[in-house]
Order: structure tokens, then C-alpha cells, then sequence
């Protein structure tokens, strides 16, 4: 599928205005292998360890993009190579991190979309504690699990519906 962020947004102005489409604030640096995806979002809310992200990626990802509420922290990563391989495999569309991510070199071989807010070297700690499936904000946007998410080179925006006006 191909799409334009923009041309999604002007097709759809109406539904921008009354908030059923929403633009994330521009934070997010690009660096998977994939310059754009979209697909229903996966939600996880988690601080400093990645437990969930890897329970996640092991998943079935066709169609789907997780979005990772990671509290916007640049102490560590919350995805490197193996975890993106993992995703790939598991034919993810995406990844979003409110968080940084390691390995930015070899992610971006990957054929995966992902965007983070920066790249950090340490990995996080393994706790197994967070939460997945809720509403998770950050970037004036707030991400429910089942809505969908459009990602491009000009941004990311968030819809409770599929949006028409794409083209294969």
C-alpha cells in the first residue's frame, strides 16, 4: 500500500477537524528499513524495559503497528537488531517508540518501519513490568489499541477509522 501523510489528511479534512484524525507532533527520527507502513496499533506503556516489546514482536504482526509508550526516556533502548529481526519476521508493519532505540545501522536493513525519538547504546533492563492493550498518550495524540496509524516521511498521523484514498 501507498499512501502520502498529507494527501491522507487533505482527503480527510473533516474528520481532522472534528478529531477522529489526529497528527502526532513531529519528534520522531526515522530508522527502520521501511521509509512508510501503517496498520491497527498495538499499544504497550513501559519505562526502561523492553520485556513486553520482545513478548509482542513475538507475535503475528500482519497488519499491525505497536506503538510503544516508553515515558520518552533517552537513559536506554527499548529496541535493538534482534528485536527489529524479530518484528520482521513475525511480519510486522511497524514500530513507534517514545523512547530510543540501539543497533540504528543494522535496523535500518531491515525491512520494518520504525521511528524513535533518538538512539541510545545501552540495552534496558528485563522486569517484565509494564502494560499492553490501553490508551497510551504522548505527542498530543492519544493511541488506542484497534485504531490505525499512518507513518511517511512527512509524519504520523492517527485515525479511530481506516482511512480511504490510499493506493496500491
Amino acid at each position: 500500500m501507498s499512501f502520502k501523510t498529507p494527501d491522507l489528511l487533505d482527503r480527510h479534512e473533516e474528520k481532522t477537524q472534528n478529531g477522529s484524525v489526529r497528527v502526532v507532533a513531529p519528534m520522531f527520527q526515522p530508522y527502520g528499513g521501511r521509509a512508510s507502513f501503517s496498520g491497527q496499533i498495538v499499544t504497550l506503556k513501559l519505562f526502561e524495559d523492553n520485556s513486553l516489546v520482545r513478548e509482542a514482536l513475538s507475535g503475528e504482526g500482519k497488519g499491525k503497528v505497536l506503538v510503544v509508550d516508553g515515558g520518552g526516556s533517552l537513559r536506554c533502548a527499548l529496541v535493538g537488531d534482534q528485536l527489529a529481526f524479530l518484528a520482521h519476521k513475525n511480519s510486522w508493519e511497524g514500530i513507534i517508540v517514545y523512547g530510543c532505540i540501539r543497533d540504528a545501522h543494522d535496523i535500518g536493513q531491515v525491512d520494518i518501519g520504525l521511528r524513535a525519538l533518538n538512539t541510545h547504546p545501552l540495552k534496558s533492563v528485563k522486569k517484565g513490568v509494564g502494560q499492553h492493550d490501553m490508551a497510551i498518550s504522548f505527542g498530543g495524540v492519544t493511541f488506542r489499541p484497534g485504531e490505525w496509524i499512518y507513518v511517511d516521511g512527512d509524519g504520523v498521523i492517527v485515525s479511530d477509522q481506516p482511512l480511504n484514498g490510499e493506493t496500491r
